[in-house]
């Protein structure tokens, strides 16, 4: 079915959506600060979105040239180094909310929903003035 919108717009406003879903865990995560044993929560949905849109291959290099650094890794010619797992230490009494990571990510994801919110005010208003040109004829 041709609807009036762009693609764009439809998945823009699924994304303001999942922004605001992680808004709310945030400000849980931040809520809970001093909560013993709080372990802050999150909402990722970039890779998804990512995998939906096809922007995946976008991302790799192509090698062009057999001098230019390789675009992909290559098992023949790399030696990793050994490293140790982490082992995260748990410290009983202590919560596991950081508030500068916190309101370091609410910041992130409010200025991404405002970025995406302009965007599609500006699209709403070509739409609207298309309407109101057409009226006109």
């Amino acid at each position: 079915m041709k609807t009036l919108f762009p693609r764009h717009l439809e998945v823009s406003a699924t994304v303001m959506d999942l922004q605001v879903q992680r808004q709310n865990l945030v400000s849980s995560n931040i809520a809970n600060l001093n909560t013993p044993g709080y372990q802050p929560r999150r909402l990722e949905f970039e890779k998804e979105l990512q995998a939906a849109l096809d922007l995946d291959d976008l991302r790799k290099a192509a090698r062009t040239h057999a001098h230019h650094l390789p675009a992909a890794f290559d098992p023949h010619s790399e030696h990793g180094s050994l490293l140790r797992e982490l082992q995260p230490r748990v410290v009983p009494g202590t919560d596991g909310v950081n508030l500068d990571a916190e309101m370091a990510l609410m910041s992130k994801n409010f200025l991404s929903y405002s970025t995406l919110s302009s965007v599609a005010q500006k699209e709403y208003a070509v739409i609207s003035k298309i309407i109101q040109e057409g009226g006109r004829s």
